[in-house]
């Protein structure tokens, strides 16, 4: 089918301004040294007047990017002419329509150029002039090689934040390997502690060391920005795979520098509390409870039938408590088994006991909760109709992120964006013509 080569508009989203809030003039947050597009975000959005050029691949950086483009910045997706972003190919397809991408490159306009062509790495030192933020992920040294560094991208825009995101690093003696999120989850030691007690060490089906890094890169580029606003210059920001999921295991390191305590694999269960496992109900169905506060495990016992084992000294304390979670787990676990599903959750709720069912996601998409928060939202697509995605990472009252297109064909908007530039026709068909579009 014919493509359209203008983004859709706004109008295909689902996501609206609050009504409890009336909408603001526009502000633009961090404006472009270029100015905004007439076709970009509008600037009554969080970050309406930011501009981001995604280089970037498999998944923190270009996902950074997609967060900052739910909140309205101008997002655009350089790939290379004949090797489009994997994420393309990933996973299932529809019509030979990578749904993944989909995702993955939605609010973002996208473009094709060979940055190692010297008509491409001109074309994209004449973007970064107008851009605020560049977000990239080849090895160290590989835009240097192209002539595309810190020297000659600051050289062209001052303001600008290049944001590198690696495997390892920009420097020590694993900066060169080729990094992925799984090196990242064995590595921190979340592998290590991940998996039944004497089994191996379990990695994740999914990216979740990619995820976390691209949480923390928009976080980075946002801290960078604003720094900007207060000196008038950009900077580089060095983000490491490998380091923000360190940080979300939380003391391990402090626990091992101060008493030598390595954290074991404990499966389902806790060092810090218990009762805290899964449960399967007699209809079939696997509930998690968590009992983090003493006042909710207290209310847990009694409403199994066992109030005496709150008054035992060890139950005064986590710790305590999960050195007999043999017994809280049988105590528990025993209830649970004799009840199906939803008489569970509906005596938790009553008991104020925390509980949530064990859903996949054909429960993700049916559940009230999710529905009421519109977590997983509709939105129109010209490739594949009506689709379902993950809503904007979270909710503001007046400045609501959107999602405004799905990620779309591999260089749809490339003329659009170069004759922005100021390029000609004739300009474009010679780039073309060399190969470097």
């Amino acid at each position: 089918m014919t493509h359209p080569t203008e983004p859709p508009q706004t109008t295909q989203t689902t996501q609206t301004t609050p009504t409890t809030r009336p909408a603001q003039p526009a502000q633009p947050l961090l404006p472009s040294p270029g100015g905004r597009s007439p076709d970009g975000p509008p600037a009554t959005t969080a970050l309406g007047g930011l501009r981001v050029l995604d280089l970037a691949t498999l998944f923190a950086g270009p996902l950074a990017a997609t967060l900052l483009g739910d909140f309205g910045a101008d997002v655009i997706k350089v790939e290379h002419p004949n090797r489009p972003d994997p994420s393309r190919g990933h996973g299932p397809a529809r019509d030979g329509v990578g749904l993944w991408w989909k995702l993955l490159g939605r609010n973002k306009r996208t473009i094709t150029l060979d940055l190692s062509d010297p008509g491409g790495r001109d074309t994209l030192l004449r973007l970064a002039a107008t851009a605020d933020v560049v977000i990239e992920n080849f090895r160290p040294g590989t835009l240097e090689r192209w002539g595309l560094g810190w020297a000659e991208l600051s050289a062209v825009n001052p303001r600008l934040v290049l944001t590198r995101v690696t495997g390892f690093g920009q420097v020590g003696p694993y900066a060169h390997r080729p990094g992925f999120g799984t090196l990242a989850e064995a590595m921190s030691g979340f592998a290590a502690v991940t998996g039944e007690p004497g089994g191996p060490p379990t990695l994740p089906p999914f990216g979740l060391a990619d995820s976390i890094a691209a949480l923390a890169t928009s976080y980075a580029v946002l801290t960078a920005l604003t720094a900007r606003a207060a000196t008038g210059r950009g900077q580089v920001v060095d983000m490491a795979i490998i380091e923000p999921i360190l940080t979300v295991l939380g003391p391990q390191p402090i626990w091992y520098d101060q008493l030598g305590y390595v954290q074991p694999r404990t499966g389902n269960r806790s060092r810090n509390n218990a009762p805290r496992n899964t449960y399967r109900t007699a209809d079939g169905h696997w509930l998690a409870v968590s009992t983090s506060a003493q006042s909710v495990a207290e209310r847990l016992l009694r409403l199994v039938g066992r109030p005496e084992l709150t008054e035992e000294p060890w139950f005064a304390t986590g710790s305590g408590r999960a050195e007999h979670a043999d017994e809280l787990d049988e105590a528990v676990g025993g209830w649970i088994a004799r009840r199906p599903r939803a008489d569970v959750l509906a005596a938790f709720e009553k008991a104020e006991a925390a509980v949530a069912p064990v859903y996949d996601i054909r429960e993700v998409m049916d559940d009230p909760q999710y529905r009421a928060l519109d977590t997983i939202t509709e939105i129109a697509d010209p490739e594949l109709g009506p689709l379902r995605m993950q809503n904007v990472l979270f909710r503001l009252s007046g400045t609501p992120g959107a999602i405004r297109w799905a990620g779309r064909p591999h260089g749809a908007d490339t003329e659009d964006v170069l004759t922005e530039l100021g390029l000609t026709g004739a300009d474009i068909a010679a780039l073309r013509t060399r190969g470097a579009l």
